[in-house]
């Protein structure tokens, strides 16, 4: 599968792109999945951000959520749901790989340039991300469950249910 990130996906499908760029932004902590050592699963909060065409996960120096992404760099993560049952656009679901960008040759630079942007608290781990799924659910006329499905190379898949 050829990695995608944000910018390729939002090129891809610019309209779910949009819906789910826009239901993260409502809310500022969304809930991360990561994988243990012994593989099973871990949900932590975090601060998802949209900069520079990129998905980027900042984390905490040392936390065990970035311990387990260095180890395995696969992960799932779900827009902060608000207030309420009214999921007002959705919900949305991100699957993909997390890859740290280091302070070493080539990693610095990109480093540097979003501390610059977002001067985060130091010291901090910070991932660039490669998609592999983006699943949006929503009810429409109050009468069906839609469920859209993109995945890298695949027109997104459309499902309804009463």
């Amino acid at each position: 599968m050829t990695p995608v990130n944000w910018a390729a996906f939002g090129s891809a499908v610019p309209g779910l792109a949009a819906i789910a760029e826009e239901r993260f932004r409502r809310h500022r902590h969304h809930v991360l999945a990561t994988l243990r050592k012994d593989g099973s699963p871990r949900t932590s909060g975090l601060e998802a951000d949209f900069r520079g065409g990129e998905l980027w996960l900042g984390m905490m120096g040392g936390s065990l959520k970035a311990l387990d992404l260095r180890r395995d760099p696969r992960f799932a993560l779900q827009a902060n749901p608000g207030e309420g049952t009214d999921l007002g656009g959705g919900d949305v679901r991100i699957s993909g790989r997390a890859y740290e960008i280091g302070d070493g040759a080539g990693d610095g630079e990109t480093k540097a340039w979003y501390v610059e942007e977002v001067e985060p608290p130091q010291p901090f781990h910070l991932f660039r991300t490669e998609l592999t799924e983006v699943v949006r659910t929503y009810v429409e006329d109050e009468r069906y469950l839609v469920v859209q499905v993109w995945r890298p190379g695949e027109p997104v898949r459309t499902l309804r249910r009463t």
